[in-house]
């Protein structure tokens, strides 16, 4: 995945810092070690990017987390009702078990995706790019 380097779409898919792209924003990379699925670093080592602007600054991942929930929802409704043929109540139980199943991906997806909307790509070392 790093010839996505240098572009938002590398920080949201692997969790980096969105500036530098060098450092997991995370202390735990497994989204599925549930007591841990929040905690992050402070500062990015690399590039000293602070993750958390102000307290609270996660909550607006709530929003963007709606949005790929509903994302989730409709390929597993997809892929359960056209393609494998299923009636609507299995279609159901599939979009309740898709949910269930990938909510701490949905979790992390959606912080990559909000902390990337406030901060842009500098390079390795953090600096500006021209």
């Amino acid at each position: 995945m790093n010839f996505l380097e240098g572009h938002k779409i590398y920080s949201i898919l692997t969790g980096n810092c969105p500036v530098c792209h060098k450092e997991s924003m995370y202390k735990e990379p497994n989204p599925y070690k549930m007591g841990k699925i929040f905690e992050m670093h402070e500062r990015c080592s690399n590039c000293g990017t602070k993750y958390k602007i102000e307290p609270s600054f996660f909550y607006g991942a709530m929003y963007v987390s709606y949005a790929v929930g509903v994302a989730f929802s409709v390929a597993a409704f997809i892929i359960s009702y056209l393609f494998l043929g299923g009636g609507l109540l299995t279609s159901f139980f599939a979009i309740i078990g898709t949910l269930i199943v990938f909510m701490p991906v949905i979790m992390r997806l959606s912080r990559n995706i909000w902390i990337n909307l406030f901060f842009k790509y500098k390079g390795p070392k953090g600096k500006a790019t021209e």
